[in-house]
């Protein structure tokens, strides 16, 4: 590939400078600046994808490690991502990807064709853009989305959310399901440990959930000290089922110490336990603890009988009590996307070369 490819969303601006569009940053930039996300560059009078067709790996997961829970369950998903966030986490968890610039990670060629082949050649149902926030790769996401839908292939997005109207709504027209990390519910937790603002991740959900048809879940980082007062579980779950409604499922997963905050402890399993508590007295149907070991709150009840439907120990599917996406045992219909068993289990932890 001899030419960068041009990005989309910016505009020129009278003193000289280009203004990018694509997320509310609205980096302002001359010649050969980077933007905040450090992959959307200026070169002459235009701007380009520094990271198109350039990623930092694949690797074939369980749908459930998205984390997806309601979209295709025990199916395999071919996942990547390239280098780069318009966010600035203190407590990243995959700081090594998300703050690093295309040159550092981001070495192995791939065009969105080879990836559809290459889900398909690994017994995958669908790609994932993850790692770090396919925001950011918007025009390669959907080239490959695009491209994996002529191949009867799904995609995903594990995404912040963070991004404008007009962008939205291209990327989520081409998106098949979504996981939103919800930071927090305060704008000073966002503008304190993200760089960037809670309204506009919001909309984006709003938007999602009432604007689309791409299936949405919510995952949640809980932070001993930092997100995780009984106050604010009740505001965001309050918010979520007035919003998005009872169906939309959350994830409560725990915090490792890593990045800029090495200095706080791991997240308590009571800690999670408490936010889904409170979520499920709030009326939200499905929430679920994440990245510590727990088959209650990883399996997916039905919400009007109280049996379980689908069993889960880690990322491994232990029971199946669904028919034609309805409960077994009173019929009645759990929402989200569902064969008529598990998904097929493609070559999961394999890491595709290209």
């Amino acid at each position: 590939m001899n030419r960068t490819p041009d990005a989309l969303y910016w505009k020129d601006l009278p003193d000289g400078r280009i203004e990018c569009a694509l997320c509310p940053r609205r980096c302002k930039l001359f010649d050969q600046q980077r933007g905040f996300c450090s992959v959307r560059v200026r070169e002459g009078n235009r701007m380009v994808l520094a990271t198109y067709g350039r990623t930092s790996g694949f690797c074939v997961d369980p749908i459930e490690k998205k984390p997806l829970f309601h979209f295709l369950p025990g199916s395999s998903i071919l996942s990547f991502g390239t280098a780069g966030c318009n966010l600035g986490c203190l407590f990243c968890q995959n700081w090594n990807l998300s703050k690093s610039k295309e040159t550092d990670t981001a070495a192995e060629q791939a065009s969105p064709e080879e990836i559809a082949k290459a889900a398909k050649s690994a017994r995958c149902e669908s790609v994932a853009f993850t790692y770090n926030d396919p925001v950011i790769f918007h025009e390669y996401a959907i080239d490959t989305a695009q491209t994996c839908r002529e191949h009867g292939i799904k995609t995903v997005a594990v995404t912040a959310g963070y991004v404008s109207p007009e962008p939205r709504r291209e990327f989520y027209k081409w998106m098949d399901a979504v996981n939103v990390d919800l930071k927090g519910f305060t704008e000073n937790f966002y503008k304190k440990y993200c760089r960037a603002s809670l309204g506009p991740v919001l909309e984006t959900l709003e938007y999602i959930k009432k604007e689309t048809k791409t299936w949405l879940e919510i995952t949640t980082l809980l932070i001993p000290g930092l997100n995780d007062s009984e106050k604010e579980l009740h505001d965001m779950s309050s918010w979520i089922v007035k919003t998005l409604g009872p169906d939309v499922p959350i994830h409560f997963t725990a915090f490792h110490p890593d990045y800029k905050m090495n200095g706080i402890s791991p997240t308590p399993p009571e800690t999670l336990q408490k936010a889904r508590t409170i979520s499920r007295d709030h009326g939200i149907r499905y929430c679920y603890t994440g990245n510590v070991r727990n088959p209650d709150g990883e399996s997916t009840f039905c919400h009007h009988c109280g049996k379980k439907i689908i069993g889960r120990n880690w990322f491994k599917l232990t029971e199946w009590n669904l028919k034609d996406g309805s409960c077994r045992f009173c019929e009645t219909r759990c929402p989200g996307h569902f064969e008529d068993g598990p998904g097929r289990q493609g070559d999961q932890g394999k890491f595709i070369p290209f």
